[in-house]
């Protein structure tokens, strides 16, 4: 399995690791800084490098498809992958300026979910916009939206991540937000689930990454609000030009 370093530290930027695995698809290290595709989150991108200066371009971050808890790393279209091999010692070094906006538009859906007190049933996060599908049939407005994060993103909330058992979750539904993404569970239900509060905004359960604290979102605005079905009211945020 790929030990996730992203989980309890998403400012490392790189680390040391080994290629574990190695097949059409990608790379599979024995631990790593790279956030794969998951709760709406886009895979990281970024490099690795072994200690002789060959150089792996990696397009993008994946949970492996037939090896459970371990994390592909995609290579670009074309790369020359001859010195990453199993038993290679790399760095791995993410893309900064892809997770940082990744970081910034996720805890601003945080902030959403606290300003639009209803279900979710969809959401992307890209380092260019982000979107949320609220489960509703009520208007929202798109100015008081921009102010609402505007205003929790000034209060400098500080952002904290902790883990719970699944019975704790169990005995406190009204933690999951989201209709179309639920928690991941173990198979004999003694795990543990990923819990990312806002202090005195937002909590829920989420596996991705984020800043320390909302001021860090910086500006980040309401550019869309569409009606995508009579129950469905779709939330697009960008960067401030």
């Amino acid at each position: 399995m790929t030990e996730e370093l992203f989980r309890d530290d998403a400012t490392l930027l790189a680390c040391e690791a080994t290629v574990l695995h190695a097949d059409e698809a990608g790379l599979v290290l024995d631990r790593t800084v790279f956030y794969p595709l998951g709760g709406g989150q886009a895979g990281d991108a970024g490099t690795l490098r072994t200690p002789g200066g060959a150089v792996l371009v990696i397009a993008d971050t994946r949970k492996h498809p037939a090896l459970p808890g371990c994390i592909l790393h995609v290579p670009a279209a074309g790369a020359d992958r001859a010195a990453f091999t199993v038993g290679s010692r790399v760095t791995a070094h993410i893309d900064a300026a892809r997770r940082q906006a990744h970081k910034r538009f996720h805890t601003a859906t945080h902030l959403l979910c606290a300003l639009v007190p209803q279900p979710v049933d969809g959401c992307s996060i890209t380092a260019t916009y982000a979107r949320l599908d609220f489960h509703m049939a009520e208007p929202l407005d798109k100015d008081m939206l921009t102010a609402g994060i505007t205003r929790l993103g000034a209060g400098a909330y500080r952002v904290r991540s902790r883990w719970i058992s699944e019975a704790e979750l169990d005995a406190n539904p009204g933690l999951v937000r989201s209709m179309s993404v639920q928690p991941p569970r173990s198979a004999d239900g003694q795990g543990r689930i990923r819990v990312l509060e806002i202090v005195g905004v937002d909590v829920q359960p989420c596996g991705g990454t984020h800043v320390a604290d909302t001021a860090e979102i910086g500006a980040v605005v309401v550019t869309k609000i569409e009606k995508k079905s009579a129950m469905t009211r779709r939330v697009v945020l960008g960067f401030a030009p």
